[in-house]
C-alpha cells in the first residue's frame, strides 16, 4: 500500500509521466502510461524491465525499427462494429499505414527472437494474419484514395468520366475560344467551375449574347459565370456519373467494412500490443535520456545504489550548464534506516527525493538512473512525508498533519516498508518535537522497515548511533569555504553548522558567544569535533587522491619507459642491419669503381691524358661516397672544481654526463640525471657551473632534434575530441596515433561521447585509414561503451 494517496504529487512522479508520455507516437502508448502503476510483485517488475531494457539495447544497436504510424484505430472499430455503417477512405489509409507498422514490429521480434526474448514474448497477442491487410489494399493506394481497379463498375465509372470531361473541356475551349475573338470575355480569364459544372467567365454586358444558364457572377457584378446551353447535357452526363461513382465507393467500402468487422476482437488485441510496443519504447527512450540502467534485483531486502542521479534534477541543472552530484547509498538488515543530517541547503532533502523517487520509477517498472551493478530490492508498502500538509477543512495545523502522518507509520509500516520523512519532529517546540520524534523513530526501528529520514535534531543522531538499524549519515560540507558539497557519508552524523555560517555571514560575536554559552559547552564541543573530523576527512582524502594519482602516474610511466626501451632496442638492430647493408653495397660500388680505372688505365696503355682524366674521375667519386663531417660539435664543459654541495651541477667523468646532486652521505652521493636518480662515488664527479649546465642541456636538444623521454613523458593515450568540429578532428587523430605509434605504444583510447555519433563515424573513418591501427572497438558499457573508440596499433 502507498501513503498518502497522493503520493505521487509529493515525489514528482506526475512530471515522469508527462515526460515519457511526450517519447509516445500515439494515445495508444499514453495510455499505458496512465495506466502504470507501483507494484510489489517481483516477477512482473522483473519482465517489465527486461523488456525495457531489451528496447534500451534496439535504439543503442541502430537496428531499424517501424517508429511511425502507432495509430489509435479503435475509435474506428467502433464505429465498423456497427451493422450497415462503413469507413471512409481515410479511415481505411490510416489502418493501413497502422497495420504495416504492426506488421513491421511481429517480423523484426520474429526475426530477433533469441536477442530480444522478453520481448519477442509479447507477440502471443497478435492473432492477426495478413488477410485484412492484403483486402485494404486492394481496395485503397498509396495515397488513400480508391484504387481505379477496385471494382469493374468502377474502373468503367472513372472511364466514362475522363472521356466525358475531355469531350466537354474540348466544346467548352472552342466555345470560349469564339468568344473571347468576339471581346465576350474579360481579359486573362480562362474555363473554370461554378457549382460542381463546367463554365466560361462572360462579361456582365454581354451575357446575352451566348445562349446559357448563368451559375454566379463576380463579386463586383461585372463578370457572369455562364453554362453554355450546349455543353448542358454533356455536364450533365457528368454530374450523373460522379453520383454513380460515389455509390459505387460507398458500394465498396460498405463490402470492405463488413470484412473488417469480422476482425475486430483480433485487431483490439493486436492494436493493445502496438500499444505496449509505443509504451515501451518510450520508457527505453526515456531511459536513455537519463542515462538509465537495469540494476541486479535482490529478494533480500538491502539497497546499494551507486551514482544514482534524480532524473529530474538531472534535466534541470542540464538547461544551467551544471551535472548532478551523484549519490551512493547502501541500506541493508543492520543498517536499515538512514538518519541524514547536516546544514540547510545542503542536500539531505533532494537526496531523500532522489532515493524515493528511484524506488518509486523502479517498482513501476522503469530504469533508473544508477550503475547496472547496483543492487535494488522491492517493498510492499511506500510511506512518504514530505511537505506541509497543512489541512483548513480539518483544521489540521503542520505539525498535526506530521503527526498523523507518523500514526499511520508507526501502526502499518513493516519489514516489508519503505518510508521516507523529511524534517522529522519539526513545527512544533523544538524540546518537545525532538521527544515525540525519537520515541516515533525508536517505534519504528522495531518494525523493522527500511527507510531514509532528515532532521537537524541532536538527539536523534545520538540515537541512530546507538541502536542497531539505524545508521546516521551526514551531507559533506567544505568547512573552509562553507559550502555544501551534496556528498552523501554514511556512517557518522552532520553539523549544523549554523555557528560558522552565521559568523562568516557577519553576526555579532557578541550575539554568537550568547548563543554558545545557551547552546552550552557540551553542544559546541560536539559540533567542533564534527567540524574537526569534517576537516580532516577532507584533508586525508586528498592525500589519498593524490597519492594515488602519484601512484598512477609512477605505473604510468615505467610502462612508457619500458615500452620505449623495447622500441629503442628494435630500432637499434634495424638500424645496425641497414647500416650494414648499405657499408656492403658502398664498398662493392668503390671496388668495382677502382678495378674499372684500372681496366681503363691499361687498355689507355698509360697515356697520359687519358689517366690524368681517370684520375680526376676517381677523385670525385671519392668526394662523393666520403662520410659528411659533423656540423654540430659538443661543447666543451669547463670544470670550476671546488667542494661539491647539495644543490651543484656535476659531470661525471667516465661519461660525461651531467647531473645535479640531491644527497651527500659519506663518499655516496645521491645525483639526478633528468628524471633518474642514481647513487655514485664522489670520487667519479667533477663539479661544473650552472650556467654550464644550462649550455650541455641546450647542446643535447640541439644535437638529438628529438627527445623521446619528453615526448612519452607530455603523452598521454587518451584524446578527449568532445565538442570539436568535424573538420578540427583529422589533424587532431592522425597526430595523436602518429606519436603513439612512433613512441611504440599497443593502446589507445579516443573520447568522442554519443550524442547523434557523427564523432564517432568520424573518427572512427579516419582510423580505418591509417595503416598504423589494427583493430578499432567500443569500449566496455561500464566505462563509456559507444562513447570511446578503443585504438589498438600494430607493432
Amino acid at each position: 500500500m502507498n501513503y498518502p494517496t497522493s503520493v505521487e504529487e509529493k515525489i514528482n512522479f506526475d512530471k515522469i509521466r508527462e515526460l515519457i508520455k511526450e517519447e509516445c507516437s500515439s494515445s495508444l502508448g499514453t495510455a499505458f502510461v496512465d495506466k502504470m502503476t507501483f507494484s510489489k510483485d517481483l516477477g512482473l517488475i522483473t519482465r517489465l524491465l527486461d523488456q525495457t531494457e531489451e528496447f534500451r539495447q534496439i535504439l543503442i544497436s541502430g537496428e531499424s525499427f517501424p517508429a511511425s504510424n502507432y495509430t489509435n484505430i479503435h475509435p474506428y472499430l467502433d464505429k465498423a462494429k456497427v451493422e450497415g455503417t462503413f469507413l471512409y477512405e481515410d479511415d481505411f489509409h490510416e489502418i493501413k499505414l497502422s497495420l504495416f507498422t504492426l506488421v513491421g514490429c511481429v517480423n523484426f521480434f520474429n526475426r530477433f527472437s533469441e536477442e530480444y526474448p522478453n520481448l519477442h514474448q509479447l507477440l502471443g497477442l497478435v492473432q492477426l494474419d495478413q488477410t485484412l491487410l492484403k483486402a485494404i489494399e486492394r481496395v485503397i493506394d498509396e495515397k488513400g484514395k480508391i484504387r481505379n481497379n477496385a471494382s469493374k463498375d468502377l474502373a468503367l465509372i472513372r472511364s466514362q468520366i475522363l472521356y466525358e470531361e475531355s469531350r466537354l473541356r474540348k466544346v467548352l475551349d472552342r466555345i470560349f475560344r469564339d468568344a473571347r475573338s468576339k471581346g465576350l470575355t474579360p481579359e486573362d480569364a480562362s474555363v473554370t467551375i461554378r457549382g460542381g459544372r463546367m463554365v466560361i467567365p462572360v462579361l456582365a454586358e454581354n451575357k446575352r449574347k451566348i445562349k446559357g444558364f448563368i451559375h454566379d457572377e463576380s463579386a463586383t457584378g461585372q463578370t457572369v459565370f455562364l453554362e453554355p446551353a450546349e455543353v448542358l447535357d454533356i455536364n450533365n452526363e457528368l454530374k450523373d456519373l460522379e453520383y454513380m461513382e460515389r455509390r459505387e465507393i460507398q458500394r465498396i467500402l460498405t463490402q470492405l467494412t463488413d470484412i473488417l468487422r469480422s476482425f475486430i476482437p483480433d485487431l483490439r488485441k493486436a492494436f493493445q500490443f502496438l500499444g505496449l510496443v509505443d509504451f515501451i519504447r518510450a520508457k527505453a527512450k526515456f531511459a536513455l535520456k537519463t542515462n538509465a540502467a537495469k540494476p541486479v534485483l535482490e529478494k533480500a531486502k538491502q539497497l546499494d545504489w551507486y551514482n544514482a542521479k534524480h532524473p529530474l534534477l538531472q534535466f534541470a541543472l542540464a538547461q544551467q550548464g551544471k551535472k548532478v552530484t551523484p549519490l551512493n547509498i547502501q541500506l541493508d538488515h543492520n543498517r536499515r534506516l538512514l538518519v541524514i543530517s547536516g546544514p540547510n541547503a545542503g542536500g539531505k532533502s533532494v537526496t531523500l527525493k532522489t532515493v524515493a523517487m528511484l524506488q518509486y520509477m523502479l517498482q513501476c517498472g522503469l530504469l533508473i538512473p544508477v550503475d547496472p551493478h547496483s543492487k535494488c530490492t522491492v517493498f510492499d508498502n511506500f510511506f512518504i512525508d514530505i511537505g506541509d500538509e497543512q489541512n483548513i477543512e480539518n483544521d489540521l495545523s503542520t505539525y498535526s498533519s506530521h503527526l498523523m502522518s507518523m500514526k499511520y507509520f508507526t501502526q502499518f509500516a513493516n519489514k516489508k516498508t519503505i518510508l521516507f520523512i523529511d524534517e522529522f519532529g519539526t513545527g512544533t517546540e523544538p524540546q518537545f518535537g525532538a521527544a515525540i520524534a525519537e520515541g516515533i523513530l525508536l517505534e519504528l526501528n522495531k518494525s523493522g522497515a527500511y527507510g531514509v529520514i532528515t532532521t537537524h535534531y541532536g538527539n536523534l543522531k545520538e540515537i541512530a548511533s546507538k541502536n542497531q538499524g539505524l545508521v546516521n549519515g551526514a551531507m559533506r560540507y567544505d568547512v573552509d569555504k562553507l559550502e555544501p558539497l551534496y556528498q552523501l557519508e554514511i556512517g557518522k552524523p552532520g553539523s549544523s553548522f549554523a555557528l560558522e555560517i552565521a559568523s562568516k555571514i557577519g553576526i555579532s560575536k557578541d550575539i554568537i558567544a550568547y548563543a554558545k554559552a545557551n547552546i552550552g559547552e557540551e553542544r559546541v564541543r560536539y559540533d567542533r569535533m564534527l567540524n574537526k573530523l569534517e576537516n580532516e576527512k577532507v584533508k586525508y582524502e586528498q592525500l589519498v587522491s593524490e597519492n594515488a594519482r602519484k601512484e598512477r602516474m609512477l605505473e604510468q610511466r615505467m610502462k612508457e619507459y619500458t615500452q620505449l626501451k623495447e622500441t629503442i632496442d628494435t630500432n637499434k638492430k634495424q638500424y645496425i642491419q641497414e647500416a650494414k647493408a648499405e657499408a656492403k653495397a658502398l664498398l662493392d660500388e668503390v671496388n668495382k669503381k677502382i678495378e674499372i680505372t684500372i681496366k681503363s688505365i691499361k687498355e689507355q696503355k698509360a697515356d697520359k691524358e687519358a689517366t690524368k682524366k681517370l684520375r680526376v674521375d676517381l677523385e670525385v667519386f671519392k668526394a662523393k661516397v666520403k662520410p659528411e663531417k659533423e656540423v654540430v660539435k659538443a661543447p666543451e664543459i669547463k670544470v670550476i672544481g671546488g667542494d661539491i654541495q647539495v644543490g651543484d651541477f656535476v659531470r661525471l667523468k667516465d661519461n660525461g654526463a651531467v647531473a645535479e646532486v640531491l644527497a651527500i652521505k659519506s663518499k655516496d652521493v645521491e645525483i639526478s640525471i633528468g628524471d633518474l636518480k642514481s647513487n655514485v662515488k664522489l670520487k667519479r664527479l667533477e663539479k661544473i657551473s650552472s650556467s654550464e649546465m644550462k649550455k650541455e642541456k641546450k647542446s643535447i636538444a640541439r644535437r638529438s632534434g628529438f627527445d623521446p623521454n619528453a615526448k612519452m613523458m607530455d603523452f598521454s593515450p587518451n584524446l578527449d575530441i568532445r565538442g570539436k568540429r568535424g573538420e578540427e578532428i583529422l589533424p587532431l587523430v592522425q597526430n595523436f596515433v602518429d606519436d603513439g605509434h612512433m613512441l611504440g605504444l599497443k593502446d589507445l583510447r579516443i573520447v568522442h561521447g554519443k550524442g547523434d555519433g557523427i564523432l564517432k563515424d568520424i573518427t572512427r573513418n579516419i582510423l580505418r585509414n591509417m595503416s598504423q591501427v589494427k583493430k578499432v572497438t567500443d569500449e566496455h558499457a561500464d566505462r563509456g561503451g559507444a562513447g570511446v573508440t578503443l585504438v589498438e596499433l600494430k607493432s
